[in-house]
């Protein structure tokens, strides 16, 4: 051998196929050996060097100690390069020797200890760079390992023949080492020092895991077993990898976002997301094209089985071969897919997370006039829609390419299988193309209209839930009922429709692979008597029809998301390009002259007004006015948020800000005050004091740590006007600005403030003081006072002096003055209303307590069973009834396309071929009847769906309007508001879609498990073990993944509350100076969420991993089985169960995923379920005890002992009342706030059950007759007055019970009647949401001329009055006198003067009637009733 050039020598022992494959014991040439199998290796490792280096020198985390771990790794490098140059210098002997080798003997040396000095180096730089395990290295190791087995075996099987024992030796060593580097390289490294790691209490285990647990997904186990064992909290989450936070991502984008936008109008977004986010696209884009690579392995390698089966003289190792390279490469398909989807998710949250933080950086900047044209709702809809529209688009936006690629290289394969004959399967797959896209467009259309009538439902089910009580007081329950059902009906249609719809599209996406592929085969088999249709030309085809499914199903998705994402992305751009407030258009700093603030001239938009004043420091200014001649415009001219024309203004030192709307965050209370700045006990006592809010702190429950809800909904208005001024008092600043704060709080209290914190003498006697105010009282004790009409100064100076100059100043004197007096009087009644707030509060914590804790597994199956009982048991069961008929159908025409390819061929051609199309014709057609049965089954689950919805939704309507008002007042209606649109919602269009395809992934797993055991009987031993693990696995997912989707729901609110809040108060954020703190609290929320987000990706990736390794499992029996029995099986029955093993992977995956989906969405059944099993009111009507149609004839009402409490564990509030009301008396109920005047009514309605007692009207004890019956007896006119939106005449008489001329009497006499005339649609006039385009007054108005329309024979007053000036009040008094002359009138009054000419009065105190006479008598008793009068002036 040696005298032969070496070259000769490798073309002759390179390769030999009867060595190597034509043998039952395999082998590769030894030169093949020592010189490619050593090659791929190395090449490997300096291919990636350069790469890798570079990433490595850029993303450094820090360096690690040297460990033992790496002082093996190091060592063992170096061995490994010792041994292979030991090779290298013994070949060198033995050319001393004169013993000539062939030269490749001193190249792989060489070449190998080279590589491995690499090896060593890249070791230690991963070190340095704090790599703690490695792919690359890991990659590196395991191929040389592979190789070197290869060698390793062939060295043994011909080790008796081989006289060289150095190199077999050296070999051995180096097997060895190579063995043991690997296994080490799976243990990670310490953690670097000085990484974020170190201080983290809870750190994510990602990135100190080894390589392997990384690909596959192994280092979230923890926390699964975690959340198995018991629900998971906020604090098991781990926390963010640096690169997901909102710091790191935010300033990136920003800042790319930012800077353009400057140069050019438009910024270009999509630049931007390619600069911060391309190198993940990169990576995405090669994992994306190695899957599609490999998916394509799966037919070929089919193909080969196939062959290998027909083939009876092919040895048995080439099928275990071809076996173990499908198991391989449906493994590495997994891993590839999976990691893609990882970078994907990953890259969609941080894109989420840039563009949630770039929108709340610009709000904070952006103009007023700009946010005029964008609502807060509009701008919390580009943080969650749009961001969410991105985060779908990350996953989308490789199949651009991907699925092009994929088509064609499935079509290229196709065509060398079946010829031409391919085209008519893709034409039919581009015919439903078209099909698609139509109904694609057809169901957006219906989505729209659905939408719409979703909206106003909700729109009247809010309406409904705000005035469920002055429903329930006019018994009008039934008549709103009418009106939700009718927009229901509507909205059902529509669904019903878009139901046909899907069912179509069900129908195309089942029956066309089987149409493709049936029309395929067809023209195959006739163009050409030869054409012969065998196992492995029918079944690879099917494989590959089957992978064609998806890319042509995808794209439509693809497009239309990137549709979206698109428009997205203009709004985002739109929003982003608003201009920002300039900075500079305040001066801060100090002065020459002392002087102090200083307007010249400055033009401001909408109001041109040219102003020019100055004031001296530690001033007390005044600015008053007209409404609307620009006082506040002028603050925020200080403050820099108006457009500057020209001018300047300067403002010395800090400055804090008092809006007119107090502004309240949802934290503590002390955090509102102190918002932000460090606690100083004693000067926040001093400011609390000031403020008034001693009082207030002690009503709260938890005193000043009491958290307050969203809006301030737990404070009395003047109680969130103290805050808001305490804030401003208690940051100590150099100016402060006060726009009107003393107009929300009571006259004394006001007082108090004034004296105590902004007069002379307050707290900031020494400050500047700018202060806008209608309250005349205070004017006197000011330093300068400037007047304002229509934007200009018109006057300016001390009180005296304008008094003297007798201009606007005096005239704005006069107005004011007498309004001035009204107030006073009306000041009692507020002192009282901060006490109501309480039982709501501590309604509310229990209320949460309720609905927080979720519901069992054993709930589960009863769930499922409430939703198959809405649809119906027989619909239910004929939907699984026709999915088994199409199921046995499909696998029953390929089964008979398995007999087909196993026909006899004949002089080279098949004898039975029209009988055999024509029977697998009949089966596809029987599909296809029976793909009537897919149509079938279709329309069924989704009528059913329907029917479903009706139902709970009726049940839901039903049970919330049969629920008694504690229900309401207990239940916020946010929460009902959400049953009626996002549960049901959930019921009308999700759950169907997901139950089609569960039972549809189902069916498909039992098929193919049913195929490979046709094929393969032995698989039974298998399949069932691996369908347990399988259930296993699924199970301990949905535990966990339920945990997160709460927990990353539950976290998701706060974003959206904590950004509205900020839009609400960002004039004063900014006139506090305070954006940075909000910036990062919004920061941190986000981050919370995405903490929640990141583990369930994972959890979703875990699960897939997991599962497709069973699927791969099953791939690798069923194939291996059939080797096994390969001469008992036919071709096509290999191929057939092998093929059907091939999509079990796809459909294990969707199962698992639709089966989580149900569970997560059937909780909406379960939601609405609650509701309808709730406590309910008393029947509307009783038959048996119904009174007759005339009662009550004269309206005698008694209390008897009559008692009221509000609920179970609270104290009577009304006690032992006995009076008794004879017909037509008109009698008036007063007493302090909280005396029980309201209940007295509440009781009479029965709104609260009598606690003990009864009351009898006329001789019938309410208590017995049906709500309706009672309530429809007697009229109300409600102390608010609540119009829903609807006509007029839909408000005056809900149940059409009147005819026109009626209604047109009582509008007369409730002194209405010129004003309706005077409306263009007159009765139909349009009244808006909450009778927002009427006046108080007409509203008050509305609801007497409800009460004359139903003229009932007893009348109830509930301060009806309060709300209407003096005069319509003397229109509606004497209306009562003529119209309700026969009538019993009870009324509760405020103003005493109402009620001085009624029979009798009865004066209620702590719940019990104290004294009881003809306002004259009791007048004369000087009692209670008496100092009321005295108080109201009326002695």
């Amino acid at each position: 051998l040696s005298s032969m050039p070496w070259y000769q020598l490798l073309g002759s022992l390179n390769w030999d196929w009867n060595l190597t494959w034509h043998t039952e014991n395999p082998d590769f040439t030894p030169c093949f050996q020592n010189t490619v199998l050593v090659w791929i290796p190395c090449i490997y490792l300096w291919v990636c060097f350069p790469v890798y280096f570079l990433y490595l020198r850029c993303h450094d985390r820090g360096y690690i100690q040297m460990s033992n771990l790496n002082k093996a790794k190091t060592a063992l490098g170096l061995i490994l390069w010792i041994v292979c140059w030991a090779d290298l210098f013994y070949s060198f002997w033995e050319r001393s020797q004169n013993i000539f080798q062939a030269p490749f003997f001193l190249v792989r040396p060489t070449v190998l200890g080279i590589t491995m000095l690499l090896a060593t180096f890249l070791i230690q730089y991963e070190r340095i760079k704090g790599v703690q395990s490695s792919g690359v290295m890991t990659i590196f190791w395991l191929i040389s390992l592979l190789c070197a087995v290869v060698v390793f075996r062939s060295k043994i099987i011909n080790a008796l023949n081989t006289v060289d024992a150095f190199r077999y030796a050296t070999f051995c060593i180096y097997f060895i080492l190579l063995l043991v580097q690997l296994i080490l390289c799976c243990f990670p490294e310490r953690p670097p020092l000085f990484s974020e790691t170190v201080n983290d209490p809870n750190p994510c285990p990602e990135f100190s895991a080894s390589f392997l647990s990384r690909i596959t997904f192994w280092w979230i186990t923890g926390l699964m077993v975690q959340g198995y064992r018991r629900p998971l909290e906020a604090k098991d989450l781990w926390s963010l990898n640096k690169e997901d936070k909102s710091e790191e991502i935010v300033p990136e984008a920003e800042a790319l976002i930012i800077k353009p936008s400057q140069k050019s109008s438009e910024a270009s977004l999509f630049k931007v997301l390619y600069k911060t986010f391309g190198p993940y696209f990169l990576m995405s884009f090669l994992f994306k094209a190695a899957h599609d690579l490999l998916m394509f392995a799966g037919p070929e390698i089919l193909k080969l089985l196939i062959n290998f089966v027909n083939n009876k003289a092919a040895p048995n190792w080439q099928g275990y071969f071809y076996t173990g390279l499908l198991f391989v490469c449906a493994c590495l398909q997994t891993l590839i897919l999976h990691q893609y989807f990882h970078i994907c998710f990953v890259t969609g949250m941080r894109l989420k997370t840039a563009i949630v933080g770039v929108i709340y950086r610009k709000a904070l900047v952006i103009t007023n006039s700009a946010r005029k044209t964008s609502t807060v709702g509009e701008i919390v809809n580009l943080m969650s829609v749009d961001a969410q529209r991105f985060m779908d688009l990350a996953t989308y936006i490789n199949m651009i390419w991907s699925a092009p690629l994929q088509v064609i290289l499935a079509l290229y394969l196709l065509w060398q299988n079946l010829g031409p004959s391919v085209l008519a399967g893709v034409a039919v797959m581009i015919l439903l193309v078209p099909i698609n896209a139509v109904m694609a467009m057809k169901t957006k259309t219906y989505q729209v209209a659905q939408m719409k009538s979703k909206d106003n439902r909700i729109k009247l089910m809010n309406e409904i839930l705000n005035g469920i009580k002055v429903l329930k007081l006019y018994a009008w329950e039934l008549a709103f009922r009418e009106k939700v059902l009718e927009i229901r009906q509507k909205e059902l249609k529509v669904l019903k429709k878009s139901a046909y719809l899907a069912a179509m599209a069900t129908f195309t996406w089942v029956c066309a692979p089987f149409l493709v592929a049936l029309s395929t085969f067809a023209v195959y088999v006739t163009i050409d008597k030869n054409n012969v249709l065998d196992a492995q030309k029918a079944f690879v085809s099917l494989a590959l029809f089957n992978i064609l499914r998806f890319p042509l199903n995808m794209l439509p998705m693809v497009i239309s998301s990137i549709v979206e994402a698109s428009v997205s992305l203009k709004r985002l751009r739109v929003f982003l390009s608003h201009e920002e407030l300039d900075p500079d258009s305040i001066i801060r700093g100090p002065i020459t002259d002392g002087e102090f603030l200083f307007l010249k001239q400055a033009e401001l938009c909408t109001l041109y007004f040219s102003i020019n004043f100055t004031v001296p420091e530690g001033s007390l200014v005044a600015v008053v006015g007209q409404v609307g001649c620009g006082k506040s415009s002028l603050l925020s001219a200080l403050l820099g948020e108006m457009d500057k024309k020209e001018g300047y203004v300067v403002v010395k030192g800090s400055v804090a800000y008092v809006p007119q709307q107090a502004w309240v965050q949802n934290a503590t209370l002390e955090d509102n005050i102190i918002f932000g700045r460090e606690m100083n006990e004693s000067r926040y006592k001093r400011v609390i004091e000031a403020c008034a809010l001693l009082p207030d702190i002690e009503i709260l429950p938890t005193g000043d740590k009491t958290e307050i809800g969203e809006k301030g909904v737990n404070l009395s208005g003047g109680q969130k006007q103290r805050v808001s001024l305490a804030r401003a008092v208690y940051c100590n600043a150099d100016v402060y600005l006060f726009d009107d704060p003393l107009s929300a709080v009571d006259a004394h209290v006001g007082k108090h403030i004034f004296e105590k914190v902004i007069g002379p003498k307050g707290i900031l006697k020494n400050k500047t003081r700018v202060l806008v105010t209608h309250a005349i009282n205070y004017l006197p004790q000011m330093d300068t006072i400037l007047v304002m009409s229509d934007g200009e100064i018109s006057e300016m100076g001390s009180y005296q002096e304008l008094l003297k100059q007798d201009g606007a100043f005096a005239e704005f004197l006069r107005t004011y003055a007498n309004a001035e007096q009204s107030v006073e009087n009306s000041d009692q009644v507020k002192a009282s209303c901060g006490l109501y707030t309480l039982p709501v509060l501590i309604r509310l914590h229990h209320l949460y307590a309720v609905t927080s804790s979720g519901a069992g597994e054993e709930e589960e199956a009863t769930v499922y069973w409430d939703y198959m009982k809405a649809i119906g048991l027989f619909i239910s069961f004929l939907s699984i009834f026709l999915f088994m008929c199409n199921h046995i159908a499909s696998l029953a025409s390929n089964y008979w396309l398995s007999l087909w390819t196993d026909d006899p061929v004949i002089n080279g051609t098949q004898q039975y071929t029209n009988v055999r199309l024509g029977v697998y014709g009949a089966l596809g057609i029987s599909q296809g009847l029976l793909g009537i049965a897919v149509f079938g089954y279709s329309m069924v689950v989704s009528i059913g769906g329907i029917f479903a919805s009706r139902h709970l939704h009726l049940n839901l309507l039903h049970n919330v309007l049969r629920s008694p008002m504690s229900f309401f007042e207990r239940t916020p209606s946010g929460n009902l508001v959400n049953r009626f649109s996002k549960e049901i919602d959930t019921i009308d269009s999700t759950i169907p879609p997901i139950i089609k395809m569960f039972m549809g992934s189902t069916f498909n797993v039992i098929g193919a498990c049913i195929i490979i055991l046709l094929a393969t009987p032995i698989a039974a031993v298998i399949i069932p073990p691996l369908g347990l693990v399988y259930l296993f696995v699924q199970r301990f997912y949905v535990a966990t993944s339920r945990q997160l989707k709460r927990l990353e729901s539950v976290s998701r609110s706060p974003v959206y509350s904590h950004f509205n809040e900020t839009l609400l108060g960002v004039s004063v954020i900014r006139a506090f100076e305070e954006q940075k703190r909000f910036i990062k609290q919004n920061d941190v929320k986000v981050d919370e969420n995405q903490k929640a987000y990141y583990p369930s990706i994972v959890a979703n990736r875990w699960l897939a991993v997991r599962l497709e390794y069973v699927g791969n499992c099953i791939v690798l029996f069923a194939a291996l089985f059939a080797v096994i029995a390969r001469n008992k099986l036919s071709a096509g029955l290999v191929g057939l169960s092998v093929s059907y093993s091939l999509q079990i992977t796809a459909y294990l995956n969707w199962l698992v995923r639709m089966s989580s989906e149900l569970e997560t969405n059937i909780v909406a059944v379960e939601r609405v379920k609650e509701y309808a099993e709730m406590e309910k009111e008393a029947e509307w009507s009783i038959e048996q005890t119904a009174p007759a149609s005339t009662w009550p004839k004269e309206g005698k009402v008694e209390f008897r002992g009559y008692g009221l409490r509000y609920r179970e564990d609270l104290d009577l509030v009304l006690k032992n009342i006995n009076v008794t009301i004879n017909g037509g008396e008109k009698i008036g109920i007063v007493g302090r706030t909280g005396a029980g005047k309201s209940s007295l009514t509440l009781g009479l309605f029965r709104i609260n059950e009598a606690a003990e007692g009864e009351i009898i009207i006329d001789g019938i004890n309410i208590a017995k007759i049906g709500l309706h019956d009672l309530r429809f007896k007697i009229t109300i006119i409600p102390q608010d007055p609540i119009l829903f939106s609807g006509s007029l005449r839909m408000n005056l008489d809900p149940f059409d019970q009147h005819s026109d001329e009626d209604i047109w009497r009582s509008l007369e006499l409730a002194h209405l009647k010129n004003f309706v005339s005077s409306l263009p649609d007159k009765l139909n006039h349009e009244c808006a949401e909450g009778g927002e385009n009427l006046s108080v007054g007409q509203r008050q108005l509305v609801c007497l001329a409800r009460a004359l329309l139903r003229k009932s024979k007893i009348l109830v007053l509930d301060e009806a009055t309060a709300a209407v000036d003096l005069e319509t009040d003397k229109l509606i008094q004497s209306t009562i006198k003529s119209q309700f002359e026969e009538c019993t009138v009870l009324t509760i009054a405020h103003r005493l003067n109402t009620i001085m000419d009624y029979t009798r009065v009865l004066v209620l105190d702590r719940g019990e009637v104290v004294e009881c006479g003809s306002p004259d008598h009791l007048l004369q008793e000087k009692g209670i009733f008496y100092s009321m009068a005295k108080d109201s002036g009326l002695v």
